[in-house]
C-alpha cells in the first residue's frame, strides 16, 4: 500500500483561460510533478488546472481538485479526488493550505489570491510567466519550476 500521507503535495495554480503556451507549460509541470512521485493539488477546473492534471495523469500521478462549487462532478476529467467546497473563490485558501509548495502559471486575480495565501501560510511559491512580485520565485521553464519546488522542500 502506498503511503499517500507522506507524499509531497505540489499545488499548481493558474489561469482558467490561458494561452496555448501556458497550457503546454502546465501539462509539462504536471507530468514532472507526477514523475517525482508527488501529488498534484489544484482547483480542479479548466485551463491551467486541467492541463496540469492531464500531464500528471499521463505520467501515472495522483490528482486532487479542491473545487469552488458543491458538486464533485464539476471537476475536470483528470481529477482523481474531487473535493467539493461550496466556497467559491474562498476555496483558494484551501488549495494553498493543502499544498507543500505552489507553482503558479499565468493567472489573474484568482491566482493572485492563491499566491497571497501561499505566502500567508509560509509556502514557497514558484512562478512561471505569472505575477512578478515579492514572494514569487521566478522560474524560466517547467523543469526549473519543478526542480526549484522540490529542492526547496528538501531544505
Amino acid at each position: 500500500m502506498t503511503e499517500w500521507r507522506k507524499r509531497v503535495r505540489v499545488g499548481i495554480i493558474g489561469g482558467n483561460n490561458p494561452e496555448a503556451k501556458h497550457l503546454d507549460m502546465a501539462s509539462r509541470v504536471g507530468e514532472l510533478v507526477a514523475r517525482a512521485g508527488a501529488i498534484l493539488v489544484c482547483g480542479g477546473l479548466g485551463g491551467v488546472m486541467a492541463a496540469a492534471a492531464s500531464g500528471a495523469k499521463k505520467a501515472g500521478g495522483l490528482t486532487l481538485g479542491i473545487l469552488p462549487g458543491s458538486a464533485p462532478e464539476e471537476a475536470n476529467p483528470y481529477i482523481d479526488i474531487p473535493i467539493a467546497t461550496g466556497m467559491g473563490y474562498s476555496r483558494n485558501s484551501l488549495v494553498a493550505m493543502n499544498s507543500d509548495v505552489l507553482i503558479a502559471i499565468d493567472g489573474e486575480y484568482g491566482t493572485l489570491t492563491e499566491i497571497a495565501y501561499g505566502n500567508i501560510y509560509g509556502k514557497k511559491v514558484i512562478g512561471l510567466d505569472t505575477w512578478d512580485m515579492k514572494g514569487v520565485i521566478k522560474a524560466s521553464s517547467a523543469e526549473e519550476a519543478v526542480e526549484m519546488a522540490l529542492v526547496r522542500l528538501r531544505k
